[in-house]
């Protein structure tokens, strides 16, 4: 992992998110981007060098001072001492910010975007919180969605809910190497609900092969019965005092066979944990 992007609104969600990624750029040896998007009534955007067109001198006025606000507030995030030990910049944009998110991913070819997430308590709503779920339903690189900033940034324990499915192939290595950075233990997990139902020494089997396919060396298998996938994944994690949650999405599909729906969004929104997620191609 070379490059991680942290967008950033300024607010308190927002910097956790920042301080997560400088921990993990630390132990991956990767530089940090830092977006922030002044937002405007627009579907696209660009760069602060990019030139205005059909906007009155008042509305052009107002961007240009909120662009300097912005400015200032970027670079001193950029340049904060606590950071100084990873390579930082800052990307200033206009537009929507969704938009601003995924034209930066494919840009700079980033390895992982984390970011803040305000849940859906609604407490709390800004820009990037309300933004989260959409990066992780389009994103094509893993997003790592930070609620509550954990006390200490070491992935010791992972729990994984997987399909295990082929189409997950490319983000169970992901797995894989995050566990290798940190030293983890995986834990495989098959939610059994009322209405998707499979016996136990079925699914543990099949997660047996499928650990083994992955070459998985400190991993445990796991299956655990609830009313909903997405209750299941946040109470299991809980259970174990998990570090994070991984999970594979289809995006607007939903999850491969065993999970459906907007499961992954779900758990973004709930979950106090931090959550690792990709997007896969269904083949």
């Amino acid at each position: 992992m070379k490059k991680i992007l942290v967008p950033t609104d300024f607010s308190k969600i927002s910097i956790n998110a920042v301080e997560v990624a400088v921990e993990i750029a630390k132990k991956s040896n990767a530089e940090i981007t830092l977006l922030h998007v002044v937002e405007q009534a627009s579907s696209s955007s660009f760069s602060v060098t990019g030139e205005w067109h059909n906007e009155n001198w008042a509305d052009k006025l107002y961007t240009v001072k909120l662009l300097e606000k912005s400015k200032a507030q970027l670079e001193k995030l950029v340049l904060d001492p606590k950071f100084e030990a990873v390579k930082i910049t800052g990307e200033l944009r206009v537009g929507n910010a969704f938009h601003g998110m995924r034209t930066i991913i494919t840009e700079h070819k980033v390895d992982l975007v984390v970011m803040g997430t305000s849940g859906r308590s609604g407490a709390v709503d800004t820009v990037i919180g309300t933004n989260t779920e959409r990066v992780v339903r389009h994103a094509k690189c893993p997003v790592l969605s930070i609620n509550k900033k954990p006390a200490k940034v070491d992935f010791k324990n992972i729990v994984y809910a997987t399909a295990m499915h082929k189409d997950e192939e490319i983000f169970s290595r992901m797995v894989k190497k995050t566990q290798q950075l940190y030293n983890s233990t995986v834990h495989l997990v098959r939610i059994n609900t009322p209405g998707d139902f499979q016996r136990d020494y079925v699914v543990k089997d099949y997660m047996e092969r499928f650990a083994k396919k992955l070459g998985l060396k400190n991993y445990t298998v796991n299956v655990f019965n609830d009313i909903t996938e997405e209750d299941g994944i946040i109470y299991f994690a809980e259970s174990i005092d998990a570090d994070m949650i991984a999970m594979a999405t289809h995006g607007r599909t939903g999850f491969a066979h065993v999970l459906a729906g907007s499961i992954a969004e779900d758990v973004v929104g709930h979950s106090k944990r931090p959550v690792l997620t990709f997007v896969v191609k269904r083949k």
